[in-house]
């Protein structure tokens, strides 16, 4: 009975949400309708992870893979759009699983940002990373995830993903009325800085993966760790 409740409650908060989302959008309020579908998304995983029993050890494992990703981005910074994060925030999600993924990639946007330079792009490139590791942690017991080679795959998507996330808020952000062509316009010129980040992902992933892989799995199975 309980349970039912939880659904129905669930569907009428989607169905208000959907009202808002399409009253927005007819009102050309773009920017607002993107902020709340990132927050629909978030939440549900800020509040499953915060409910669940999470040990000393985990925390401090998440903390650090994600400082990890963090400062990883920092040297490469003067290099455009090449940078190992995405490589770190994916062997995550396939070592670890989809809520530590989404952690890592959450945390690694808003840790390096505070050396790089907060500002309207860090929400969404928590809400970027975040999914991209929560993706690897959903395949991690799929073809996408157990070899060299389909993890590469992934990470050349991944980092065309992310990167047209990021050039949509820009568009959102900027923009008030652009047309088509222009919009597809503007997704063409950052086509090579789009590439540069997966090709990155695909090097990084193809160099350090599997090691990276084990000692993360290693670790999770030494210490009792749980599947987040």
């Amino acid at each position: 009975m309980a349970r039912s409740r939880n659904v129905l409650g669930f569907l009428v908060i989607l169905l208000l949400l959907l009202l808002v989302a399409f009253t927005l959008i007819a009102q050309h309020h773009y920017i607002l309708v993107s902020i709340l579908f990132m927050v629909c998304t978030f939440l549900p995983f800020i509040i499953r992870f915060e409910r669940r029993k999470v040990s000393g050890r985990e925390l401090v494992m998440l903390a650090v893979l994600a400082a990890i990703a963090a400062v990883s981005r920092i040297p490469f910074s003067s290099i455009p759009n090449v940078q190992p994060t995405t490589f770190v925030i994916i062997v995550t999600g396939a070592a670890l699983g989809a809520e530590s993924g989404f952690v890592v990639g959450a945390l690694a946007a808003l840790v390096s940002n505070l050396f790089l330079g907060q500002g309207p792009w860090t929400p969404w490139q928590m809400y970027a990373w975040g999914m991209i590791g929560m993706i690897a942690g959903f395949l991690r017991n799929t073809w996408f995830m157990r070899t060299t080679i389909s993890r590469c795959l992934f990470g050349f998507i991944a980092g065309f993903l992310f990167d047209w996330l990021m050039n949509l808020s820009y568009v959102v952000t900027i923009f008030q009325n652009i047309t088509l062509a222009q919009f597809i316009a503007y997704y063409a010129i950052g086509f090579y800085f789009d590439l540069a980040h997966a090709l990155s992902n695909v090097f990084f992933l193809a160099i350090f993966s599997n090691s990276w892989v084990k000692i993360l799995i290693r670790f999770r199975k030494k210490y009792g760790l749980l599947d987040l």
